[in-house]
């Protein structure tokens, strides 16, 4: 895959878990509160419907503040990708203001890890750079790292 820098920002990591399990945590609703923002915040809502035009909302809970964060998924191939963007809501709809599109690339690594890929593409080099600001890879970071024990802990 093309990364283009002024656009994308992306980062890689082996994770101590199998693959199996960081596909289930990224695909069933009731794990996405366990990992995917960062500690003390909180997701309080999670609605999925896995397929290609389906919907990927969550609702988190940030200093207080709720946030809602309605998407679709533009591909999913089982174990290996994830690709999911908030420029569209279920049934296409455009999004007023989007930020970005997630790919999450999952391979295995040596060991019964994950070779772990997140990208966020942006439609502009000022979002990506805003996303960069607002701590892409410390946010990010330590969302893998909270799936990462997460998954070790299904997999006990």
């Amino acid at each position: 895959m093309q990364l283009d820098p002024a656009t994308d920002l992306s980062f890689t990591r082996t994770l101590a878990a199998p693959r199996r399990l960081i596909w289930q945590c990224w695909t069933e609703p009731r794990h996405i509160p366990h990992f995917f923002v960062p500690a003390p915040h909180k997701v309080t809502s999670v609605e999925i419907d896995l397929r290609v035009g389906g919907r990927f909302d969550t609702i988190f809970e940030v200093e207080g503040n709720l946030m809602e964060n309605r998407g679709v998924y533009l591909e999913v191939v089982p174990e290996q990708k994830l690709v999911f963007t908030d420029a569209y809501t279920e049934g296409w709809k455009p999004a007023p203001e989007p930020f970005m599109t997630a790919i999450l690339l999952l391979s295995d690594a040596p060991g019964g890890g994950t070779l772990y890929t997140a990208i966020a593409r942006h439609r502009s080099p000022e979002s990506c750079k805003t996303h960069q600001d607002m701590g892409f890879f410390d946010g990010w970071g330590t969302v893998a790292t909270q799936l990462e024990a997460y998954a070790k802990g299904l997999a006990a």
